[in-house]
């Protein structure tokens, strides 16, 4: 018996034995299988950290970035001037992939310095209105062909002068055979804003200015008009003289082009379109040069030289009024648009029933529009190579744009 226990003694503590390296070994996987899994663990929490340092670091330059671009940004809109910068929204509102605002734009290369008076209206956040008058009475105070008192005359020798303006909200004034006002834009917006009228014309018009303060300027030509004048007279050989329109056989009208090759009509015609999104237009000539006496061209009539509905867009014409005047023009292309056409394809449209009209005649014509839609784009189209606009939405200044043409 005693034996036997002891046998059974010693089996026990056998068992235990194995027991225990079983237990101890089991022990040993486990412990190895965690430091596998917490070196896993680890490592995944080392890849996580170091892409946590790497975005923070692409953040810190990004943020970098951003401070100075922002700064970049104060810096030149403080440039602009602090009216400017307390306006807050002058650039922000309505500017799409391809349109600005605000935006001036205006016809020919005399609007490169009409435009530098309209942007400082527009930058610091003025009325389209204010702006399109401003402008073109920078054109109004200069010596040229076809604008201002310093134009060149009539047949029979005298500077008329004819302004149309309209504002956003489908008001409108003009003036026609206007004489010895300079700045007959500024009248036919008092006759807007002052009178229950839309046109007035000749002494009437003289009388409503000098009722308003505005000064009699001197009859007289400018030394470039009356040389200009003078080799008209020579190569016409129109004589002045009374009734006139009695008299058959004279042939001394106004020629398609002057001796130099330019276009006998440079208008300035000006649209805007300010930051609130208002549209206004304007549009200021002396007419065709040794015109015969009283005739009127397009840019006093609205719908014709010039026509702003700030649901659709604004346009105005330039070149022979006449041409202008037979097909609407203006109002033409504004309703082009209001149809979803471009402002680049409303002008051409408008362009083309010209051509159409004259047939092989067009070679001899030159009409231009220019146009800006609700969005602020804008566009342009004319008969024959020659045109351009002038276009400002920066401090930079104006682009002076050549014009597609139909015409080769």
């Amino acid at each position: 018996m005693l034996l036997k226990s002891q046998k059974n003694i010693k089996k026990s503590k056998y068992e235990k034995n194995c027991y225990r390296r079983e237990f101890e070994n089991e022990i040993y996987n486990s412990i190895n299988v965690c430091s596998a899994n917490i070196v896993e663990i680890l490592g995944f929490i080392f890849q996580i950290c170091f892409n946590c340092c790497c975005y923070l670091s692409a953040l810190n330059n990004l943020n970098q970035q951003l401070n100075m671009l922002h700064r970049r940004r104060f810096l030149q809109m403080g440039s602009l001037g602090a009216g400017t910068f307390l306006s807050g929204k002058l650039f922000a509102s309505g500017n799409g992939a391809k349109g600005k605002m605000p935006l001036v734009i205006s016809t020919w290369d005399a609007g490169i310095n009409a435009n530098k008076a309209a942007w400082q209206v527009l930058r610091n956040g003025g009325r389209a209105l204010d702006a399109v008058e401003q402008g073109v009475m920078v054109t109004e105070s200069e010596i040229s062909c076809c604008v201002g008192l310093g134009a060149n005359p009539d047949r029979d020798g005298h500077v008329t002068l004819d302004a149309s303006i309209m504002d956003e909200h489908g008001n409108c004034g003009s003036v026609a055979f206007l004489e010895r006002i300079k700045h007959p834009v500024s009248v036919a917006r008092r006759v807007m804003e002052k009178t229950p009228h839309v046109m007035l014309v000749g002494s009437g018009a003289q009388q409503f200015a000098l009722s308003e303060g505005f000064p009699l300027e001197e009859d007289k030509l400018s030394a470039d008009a009356q040389k200009a004048y003078d080799e008209w007279l020579k190569k016409s050989e129109y004589k002045p003289q009374i009734n006139i329109e009695n008299t058959k056989g004279q042939n001394g009208f106004a020629p398609a082009k002057f001796s130099s090759g330019a276009w006998n009509h440079d208008t300035i015609g000006m649209l805007a379109i300010d930051a609130k999104g208002s549209l206004s237009g304007s549009c200021t000539t002396s007419g065709m040069g040794f015109k015969m006496r009283g005739r009127l061209g397009d840019s006093p009539i609205i719908g014709a030289g010039l026509y702003v509905d700030n649901e659709a867009g604004a346009a105005v014409a330039t070149g022979v009024g006449e041409e202008v005047i037979k097909i609407c023009g203006t109002h033409l292309v504004v309703e082009l648009m209001r149809q979803g056409l471009s402002p680049e394809d409303a002008c051409k449209r408008a362009v083309e029933k010209i051509v159409k009209r004259n047939g092989a005649k067009a070679k001899d014509i030159q009409v231009a529009f220019i146009a800006i839609n609700k969005k602020g784009e804008h566009g342009a189209y004319c008969i024959q190579k020659g045109f351009n606009f002038a276009l400002c939405y920066a401090d930079s200044g104006s682009l002076l744009i050549d014009a597609k043409h139909i015409l080769p």
